[in-house]
């Protein structure tokens, strides 16, 4: 069952984010899905290039925080699919692969600048959107967006 959306507080964003590699490590993606208080949507997929499934996660992540500060959003909810990046991120799970570690730091970094921030687990099913945005990316080999800041 989806959670139903709670309506956006101003200068607020809901970000749904995803990510994914074909092969492990292999062609690698992230999608994200940005839906803004004022009514604005966007939708934006980033093509990686060789990279595990768990960086692309990451990379999607900091692609939509990224995106929500340019956009001068203030708090943001975000939904994942990913159970070990929402368990890393809400400080239940350590981060112990060192190549996890530069991503994890830098999303941190990125949530200081956001109050609220959530982080929220959501199946598959209800996050649809950001991972058609992902597979897009990966089918194309292109980007709607820069890769984010500390992906190789």
């Amino acid at each position: 069952m989806v959670e139903p959306h709670r309506p956006l507080a101003a200068s607020s964003a809901r970000a749904f984010i995803d990510g994914g590699s074909r092969g492990n490590p292999g062609d690698a993606a992230c999608g994200f899905v940005l839906e803004l208080a004022d009514g604005r949507h966007e939708e934006h997929g980033v093509f990686l290039g060789r990279q595990t499934n768990n960086v692309a996660e990451y990379a999607g992540l900091l692609a939509a925080l990224e995106r929500a500060l340019e956009l001068g959003v203030g708090a943001i909810e975000v939904r994942a699919d990913s159970e070990l990046l929402v368990h890393q991120i809400n400080g239940v799970y350590r981060v112990r692969a060192g190549h996890l570690q530069p991503l994890w730091r830098r999303a941190q970094d990125l949530i200081a600048h956001f109050h609220p921030f959530g982080l929220t687990h959501v199946m598959r099913a209800g996050n649809a959107a950001a991972d058609r945005m992902a597979n897009l990316a990966m089918d194309s080999r292109a980007s709607t967006r820069p890769r984010p800041q500390g992906i190789g």
